[in-house]
């Protein structure tokens, strides 16, 4: 080991040795404080007993008749034709309904009674528009327009420490948009180290060696410990069968609408962080692709099983720690789709559409009234449920927070959710 090593890295090499910290550093030294992060995590860990909030935005629009599917209802058979799922091919969950045949992991969490469905979800007076509905969601303010994101003025409301809530993205989203502070963010975007004679050379700095000093040992265990971590984290946020500069024309088809892919490796982060103690209360994470116009069946299950084969292992690893069994994960989208088929095989944008809640805290079951297929409002959905009674649980039951300092006064609740 070379005894010249910039002290900043010696100082990081040699405090923060282990799989978890040691590629923590190396995905985020260039992007994010990851120092500050792991010193939180020894100054101020995560009580065990702390509720943690995960939330996945499914950007573009889900349509919630293909996800949550009333296979047995012959309006929605006639409505969507092309598009319609039959009985015999969705997972039941009863109530006429059945989930996405890829969403299988969480049909399971269903039967398990760790999955919540909550129904016709929705706001006042929607709007068709990606931008204004997502702004919506993210402000929890249908009303009127307003600068700050929900979980942002629940920084406010609170201690104002931005590590206490996490974007596991390169840009901050508006959710985490405080008056007088913003949450932190942090890129997912896998652990590279050198390749060729550089990568040898490296590799070779974290062989033991007989007879050396302890300081220069544990440098040496921290980078094979890098090396470790890379086998981990290196290829997870490209997804299987991708490599650099590969362009997947099928992870393009409905990917207007912002967002992007890669949300196991977002998940896997968030649940090293959770392990490690971190004191984040609040999370953020993405899937993009859900603005389905066109080739909606194929695409959605697509991205429907992408969201399945992420979420399923990442709630079984949250009850293997005490740490991960108070998390919760809310899973929603900016509007759902119009009930009928627009031509192309495809839907438009409509309105209500179900959210999920999952993790070992939940009451699973349906919440919420199925919305009529064919009472409807200009051909669209009514929702049944106001998306702040949602998100108001969450403030209330997982953050132990007032969701009416949060919410502009607003109440409701989605009563029993979560279990006490």
């Amino acid at each position: 080991m070379n005894d010249h090593l910039n002290p900043l890295t010696r100082r990081r090499f040699l405090t923060w040795t282990g799989v978890v910290a040691a590629g923590a550093l190396a995905a985020g030294a260039t992007q994010v404080d990851w120092d500050s992060l792991m010193s939180a995590a020894a100054d101020e860990p995560l009580d065990p007993e702390a509720g943690v909030l995960v939330v996945v935005t499914l950007y573009g629009g889900n349509d919630g008749l293909n996800t949550v599917v009333p296979a047995g209802d012959s309006a929605y058979q006639d409505a969507r034709p092309e598009l319609a799922y039959q009985s015999d091919e969705v997972l039941d969950v009863g109530e006429g309904l059945g989930l996405n045949p890829g969403m299988k992991g969480l049909k399971g969490l269903w039967d398990d009674e760790k999955l919540a469905i909550v129904r016709g979800v929705g706001y006042p007076n929607p709007d068709h528009s990606h931008f204004r509905s997502m702004g919506i969601w993210q402000t929890g303010s249908p009303e009127s327009s307003v600068p700050t994101g929900w979980l942002g003025r629940w920084l406010d409301v609170t201690d104002g420490n931005p590590l206490h809530a996490l974007a596991i993205d390169p840009v901050l989203p508006p959710l985490f948009a405080g008056e007088k502070t913003a949450a932190a963010s942090l890129p997912a975007g896998g652990l590279v180290l050198p390749k060729g004679d550089l990568g040898t050379a490296f590799a070779a700095l974290g062989k033991p060696e007989s007879g050396e000093e302890r300081w220069r040992a544990a440098a040496a265990r921290s980078i094979a410990d890098l090396h470790s971590a890379a086998k981990v984290l290196g290829g997870a946020a490209k997804g299987p069968g991708n490599t650099e500069g590969e362009q997947d024309e099928e992870r393009d088809k409905g990917a207007s609408a912002g967002g992007a892919g890669g949300l196991a490796a977002q998940l896997d982060v968030v649940a090293r962080l959770i392990e490690a103690g971190v004191p984040t209360r609040a999370y953020s994470v993405s899937l993009g692709g859900f603005d389905t116009h066109a080739d909606e069946r194929d695409t959605q299950e697509r991205l429907l099983t992408e969201l399945d084969s992420a979420l399923t292992p990442f709630a079984e690893r949250l009850r293997g720690s005490d740490r991960g069994k108070q998390a919760v994960v809310l899973v929603y989208s900016e509007f759902g789709r119009r009930v009928r088929g627009n031509g192309s095989d495809g839907t438009d944008h409509g309105t209500a559409g179900p959210m999920f809640v999952l993790g070992d805290r939940v009451s699973g079951g349906f919440y919420g009234e199925q919305p009529s297929l064919t009472d409807l409002d200009d051909d669209d959905l009514k929702s049944t449920t106001d998306f702040r009674d949602v998100y108001a649980s969450m403030l209330s039951d997982v953050l132990g927070t007032d969701p009416g300092e949060v919410l502009d006064g607003h109440q409701g609740r989605v009563a029993g959710l979560l279990a006490t």
